[in-house]
């Protein structure tokens, strides 16, 4: 294998490079906001005079045969062992006759090769390994609430996907095979096993995306006027340093604080510059241990959160606050009555400061219901712009980022923001194994669940609340072992 790169030097990620351009706005920019190019098409020819060498055979077309007449058996053996780890079960006869079909059919017209890959265009064509299921337990499978176990090969697939977004392994599958899941131990080594493999960054970005947002930051386009220097290459950097902030945390094993309390980042040049912070040069990422003064370091700090809860304009304390109590204590505010105004609408002053203008919106009863709640955690933030840069000046007054909580507490600023959290951190543990339940299970947390995440936020107590604790209390939970009958 060999890695490709196309490369175009004329939009460089240079924040000074990137000043010099010239302002660009067009109609339409909307609908189609890209200006940069683009790939279109990538064509690699070759090699030539192969002569079959055995260097350009896949790994997994094994074992090959060394004459004709073993073709057939060694085709059988190839997609019969493809199809267990596609289908994600031993396969049966059945299984192999649509793959073997296509085998002959391909090999009629090409090679050995030719004809195992038409197999195997059969097995990934087919719903067992598209999409997953879990059989419908009978009436005498369930208990007396309707829920029955999941079998050791669904709950291997299950375990899989929830931390490497992907088939089990041959290992894992093998286990499931012979029924040894269902012991605690076993169902322990094997989660820790997959935690520790590289494949689990993709817990990182996957789960990251949906609990934190950080999928929208594709469709955040800031107002140009306003911000002239946001770009792709900002867009992906953000997104960059929170995945491996929680990459980091998950892969060492540390408690989920140092989610909030960070004092190193993941920084390349374009970000740095975007922050502030010196001496980092080139595109490549790369581990960065923070000034004091920095103004950076955990999730409530970085550009992707205060991005993705910002308007295209402005700041915004009510998504910024809502976003806090949702994904960090777990306590959303609740839906804002029907027929109230946005803000814009209302009669108020343009130029006033932020904090003024949500002032008229608490005056009305209604509104003040949602706004008690989420605008004193969201004031908190105001000392970062709507693209996390940060500013001690707003409309050309002084910033006031002074905030507070449900239960009472104030403070001065992100810093007394992230205290404040981590006072309670058994809080931000629930919210965290509710969204990892969630991501696991397909399904939201419902109020029975309620005992299971008290049990893993308890566990995650007596271990430092670390984040592979409560990744392992959800894959040890009932909810996660079970299924309930339709």
């Amino acid at each position: 294998t060999r890695e490709v790169a196309v490369v175009f030097v004329a939009k460089p990620d240079y924040l000074d490079v990137t000043k010099r351009q010239p302002y660009q706005a067009r109609y339409n920019y909307h609908r189609h906001p890209r200006r940069s190019p683009a790939v279109f098409q990538i064509s690699f020819t070759g090699p030539y005079e192969s002569e079959g060498s055995s260097s350009l055979r896949p790994a997994w077309m094994t074992p090959y045969p060394e004459s004709e007449t073993q073709e057939e058996s060694s085709a059988r053996t190839i997609l019969a062992r493809l199809a267990r780890l596609a289908y994600r079960r031993p396969v049966e006869e059945e299984d192999l006759e649509g793959p073997m079909r296509l085998y002959r059919e391909g090999r009629e017209f090409g090679d050995f090769q030719a004809g195992v890959k038409e197999g195997l265009a059969a097995i990934l064509a087919n719903p067992s390994f598209l999409l997953r299921f879990e059989k419908d337990p009978r009436p005498d499978e369930t208990d007396e609430r309707g829920v029955a176990m999941l079998t050791d090969l669904e709950l291997a697939s299950r375990l899989s996907f929830f931390i490497w977004s992907s088939v089990p392994d041959d290992r894992l599958l093998s286990l499931a095979e012979r029924g040894a899941l269902g012991d605690p131990s076993i169902l322990y080594q094997e989660t820790k096993r997959l935690l520790a493999d590289p494949r689990a960054e993709r817990l990182a970005t996957d789960f990251v995306g949906q609990w934190l947002r950080l999928n929208n930051l594709e469709a955040f386009v800031p107002n140009l006027r306003d911000y002239p220097d946001f770009d792709d290459n900002l867009r992906q950097a953000f997104r960059v340093e929170t995945e491996s902030l929680f990459q980091k945390v998950l892969m060492e094993d540390r408690s989920i604080a140092d989610l909030l309390r960070a004092d190193t980042t993941t920084l390349n040049e374009r970000l740095a510059k975007h922050y502030g912070i010196p001496h980092v040069y080139g595109s490549r990422f790369r581990p960065v241990v923070l000034p004091k003064d920095s103004g950076r370091g955990g999730l409530l700090r970085h550009g992707s959160i205060l991005t993705v809860t910002s308007y295209a304009t402005r700041t915004s304390p009510v998504i910024r606050g809502n976003w806090i109590l949702e994904n960090i204590l777990g306590t959303p505010a609740p839906p804002p009555p029907p027929d109230i105004p946005a803000l814009e609408d209302q009669k108020i002053d343009a130029s006033l400061p932020i904090r003024d203008r949500l002032a008229a919106h608490r005056e009305d009863k209604a509104c003040a219901v949602c706004h008690n709640l989420t605008d004193p955690p969201g004031f908190a933030l105001e000392g970062y712009d709507a693209i996390g840069r940060r500013r001690v000046l707003e409309n050309g007054q002084p910033v006031d980022a002074s905030g507070g909580l449900p239960d009472g507490a104030s403070f001065e600023g992100v810093a007394g923001l992230e205290e404040a959290l981590l006072q309670r951190p058994e809080l931000f543990a629930r919210t965290l194994a509710e969204k990892l339940m969630t991501f696991a299970t397909g399904r939201g947390v419902e109020s029975f669940d309620g005992p299971e995440i008290r049990k893993i936020v308890r566990r995650a107590a007596r271990e430092d609340f670390r984040l592979q604790s409560i990744i392992v209390g959800v894959v040890e939970s009932a909810p996660f072992k079970m299924r309930e009958s339709p």
